[in-house]
């Protein structure tokens, strides 16, 4: 799983603002091979897990992403439902705590996750 800046706010702010929200849908990149192998289809729900977290999160099926890789845009606030599952598409509840071990930076934007349909 790789992180990106995203179009509808800077960081986390602005992601509590109802119509960007809207406007900007937190979705999760998904290749069409990676997909097909799994029965997701494009707009379905799915499960991005680890050892670290779940999150639950909607499919954009794209050519536009590698397969083996999917991509979660950063910044999404942290919403747990009652079993802990983030319903808010923030990819932090995928990611270690520490920084990258190079760049002492972001650990978001290399993680090792699975996907399957919700």
């Amino acid at each position: 799983m790789i992180g990106y800046h995203f179009k509808g706010r800077t960081h986390s702010s602005y992601g509590n603002v109802e119509w960007l929200k809207e406007a900007h849908i937190q979705v999760v990149w998904v290749n069409p091979k990676d997909a097909a192998a799994r029965g997701i289809a494009n707009d379905d729900t799915i499960h991005v897990f680890n050892d670290r977290g779940r999150v639950r999160i909607q499919a954009k099926v794209t050519p536009r992403i590698r397969p083996g890789v999917i991509s979660i845009p950063e910044g999404a606030w942290y919403a747990p439902d009652a079993d802990g599952t983030d319903t808010g598409g923030c990819p932090n509840t995928l990611t270690k705590y520490r920084p990258s071990a190079l760049a002492k930076t972001n650990p978001q934007y290399t993680n090792l996750v699975q996907i399957e349909k919700a």
